[in-house]
C-alpha cells in the first residue's frame, strides 16, 4: 500500500461499508421489534374481541358464541388460533381453526390483567406468536372465577414481512454503497490532483521542460511546494555563482599570468624578475581566496532551522581575543538571546568574522557587535553592526574599501578582501545592504542588513 490514494480509498471504503452494514443491521432490527409490536397489538385487540364475546351460560360456565367476528377463528388452519383455560389449567373453550391441533403449553397467568407474549410452536411444529391475558370473572355474587384467554398467530406472515423488508432494506444499500463508493473515488481522485500535479511538474523540472513548480496550489500545499522551489532557486544559485567565480577566476588570473609570460620572455633581471613574479602571486592569492569565499556562499537554506546569532557572535569575539591578545580589546556582544538567522552558519561567520576582524585591527580599545530582528514589508529581516572606537573611514573611502583588494592602510595585514566578500554575500547571497558610516563610540560602523528571500519571491 504504498499509494497514498489506494490508501485512502481502502481506508474510506472500510469505513463506508462497516457503517452502512452497522445502518443495515439496526434498520433490521428496529423493523423486526416494530413488526413484532404490531403482531403484539394485533393480537391484543382480537384478546379483546372474544373477551366482548365472551358469557356465561345457564349452569355459569363461560362459554363464546359458534360464529365470531373474526372468521379466521372458524377456519382450520387459517393461522389465526384461540383458546380459554380456567384457573385449574382445564381448557374451556377453543376456536375450531385449533382442529387437530393445540396450542403449545404456556407458564400459566396467575394474576388477573396480567399479560405475556412470547414466540412458540404448536403441537404440529407450528412456529406461532401467542399472547395470553388472565381475568377474574364474577360467577355469582361475592364469587370469581380465573380465566385465561390465549390467542396465537402463526408466524409466516410475520416472517414474510420480515423477509420482503429485508430483500428492500439490503437491496437499496447495495446500490447506495456503489454510488457512494464511486462518488468518493471522484471525491478522492478530484482532492489527489494537486499531489498528482505536483508529480507530473517534478519530472517536467527533472526533464528540462520547467524551471520550478507553480504557485497556485491548495493552502496545505503551498508551503510544500514553497519550499521546494526555494531549494530549487538554491540550487541554481548556487550553481550560477559557481559558474560565475570559476569565469571571473579565469579571468582574473589572465592578466597576472600574462605578466609572469612577459617577464620571463623579456629576459628581464633576476631581481625584477623576482619582484614581479612575487607581486603578481599576491595578487593571484588574493584573487583565489575572494572568489573561493565568494563561491562557498550557501545563501537562505529552505527547510532549515534557525540559527540564533548570539552563540555565533561569543564564538567569534572570544576566538578574536586570542588572536589580537597583545592589544587586549574589549570586544562586546550586544545580541538579544531570541535573535536568528534564517541561513548558513558559515555565511553567518564569514560577515561577522570580516566585520569584527577588521574592528578589532583599526580599534583603540574597544569592539561592539550587535544584531536585532526588523520587520520590513511583511518580511523579518535581520541587521548585523559591527563598531569599534577606532579612527574611522572617510565617506569618501568607503566605496574603495568595498573593492575587492582594497585596503585602508597597506601597512596593516590582509588581503584586502573581507570587505568585499561581505559585501557580496550580503548584497547577492541575502538580497541585503552593507553600508559604512560613523558610530557613536567614534569610529567606523559596518552595518549589514541582510533578507532571506529575494524581492521577486
Amino acid at each position: 500500500m504504498r499509494s497514498l490514494g489506494a490508501r485512502l480509498r481502502l481506508a474510506a471504503s472500510v469505513v463506508l461499508v462497516a457503517f452502512l452494514g452497522l445502518t443495515g443491521l439496526t434498520l433490521d432490527r428496529a423493523f423486526r421489534d416494530s413488526a413484532q409490536a404490531a403482531v403484539q397489538d394485533r393480537l391484543q385487540a382480537q384478546l379483546y374481541m372474544l373477551l366482548g364475546a365472551a358469557n356465561l351460560n345457564a349452569f355459569n360456565r363461560l362459554t363464546l358464541p359458534q360464529t365470531l367476528p373474526e372468521a379466521r377463528f372458524s377456519t382450520p388452519e387459517s393461522g389465526l388460533y384461540a383458546d380459554v383455560m380456567d384457573g385449574q389449567g382445564n381448557l374451556v373453550w377453543r376456536s375450531p381453526s385449533l382442529l387437530g391441533q393445540a396450542l403449545p403449553f404456556f407458564p400459566a397467568v396467575r394474576n388477573p390483567g396480567e399479560t405475556r407474549f412470547a414466540p412458540l410452536e404448536s403441537s404440529e411444529g407450528e412456529p406461532l406468536f401467542v399472547l395470553a391475558f388472565t381475568v377474574s370473572w364474577e360467577i355469582t355474587r361475592n364469587r370469581y372465577q380465573l380465566y385465561t384467554f390465549r390467542v396465537a398467530e402463526a408466524q409466516w406472515t410475520f416472517r414474510d414481512q420480515i423477509w420482503r423488508f429485508r430483500r428492500s432494506l439490503w437491496g437499496w444499500l447495495l446500490a447506495a454503497t456503489g454510488v457512494l463508493l464511486a462518488v468518493q473515488g471522484l471525491i478522492l481522485r478530484w482532492s489527489l490532483r494537486p499531489l498528482r500535479r505536483v508529480v507530473a511538474e517534478i519530472k517536467e523540472i527533472e526533464t528540462g521542460q520547467r524551471a520550478e513548480l507553480s504557485g497556485d496550489y491548495p493552502r496545505e500545499l503551498l508551503l510544500l511546494t514553497a519550499n521546494l522551489n526555494a531549494l530549487l532557486r538554491q540550487g541554481h544559485a548556487h550553481l550560477e555563482r559557481y559558474r560565475n567565480a570559476l569565469g571571473d577566476l579565469a579571468h582574473s588570473l589572465k592578466t597576472p599570468l600574462a605578466v609572469l609570460r612577459g617577464a620571463l620572455e623579456s629576459g628581464s633581471k633576476s631581481e625584477e624578475l623576482r619582484h614581479a613574479l612575487g607581486e603578481q602571486l599576491e595578487r593571484m592569492n588574493r584573487t583565489v581566496d575572494y572568489q573561493l569565499q565568494r563561491a562557498a556562499a550557501s545563501g537562505r537554506i529552505a527547510l532549515s532551522a534557525p540559527l540564533p546569532v548570539a552563540p555565533i557572535a561569543r564564538k567569534i569575539l572570544d576566538s578574536l581575543a586570542k588572536v589580537y591578545a597583545e592589544r587586549a580589546p574589549r570586544l562586546t556582544s550586544e545580541i538579544a538571546a531570541n535573535t536568528v538567522f534564517y541561513g548558513d552558519e558559515g555565511d553567518l561567520l564569514e560577515i561577522l568574522g570580516n566585520l569584527a576582524d577588521n574592528a578589532c585591527k583599526w580599534c583603540e580599545r574597544q569592539v561592539v557587535v550587535r544584531a536585532w530582528p526588523v520587520e520590513r514589508d511583511g518580511r523579518t529581516e535581520l541587521l548585523v553592526e559591527v563598531e569599534d572606537d577606532g579612527p574611522g573611514i572617510p565617506a569618501e573611502q568607503a566605496p574603495l574599501l568595498l573593492g575587492r583588494g582594497q585596503r585602508a592602510d597597506p601597512t596593516v595585514a590582509g588581503h584586502g578582501i573581507g570587505l568585499a566578500v561581505v559585501r557580496d554575500l550580503v548584497e547577492e547571497v541575502y538580497y541585503g545592504h552593507l553600508e559604512i558610516g560613523r558610530g557613536a563610540l567614534g569610529g567606523a560602523r559596518v552595518r549589514a542588513r541582510l533578507r532571506f528571500q529575494a524581492n521577486n519571491d
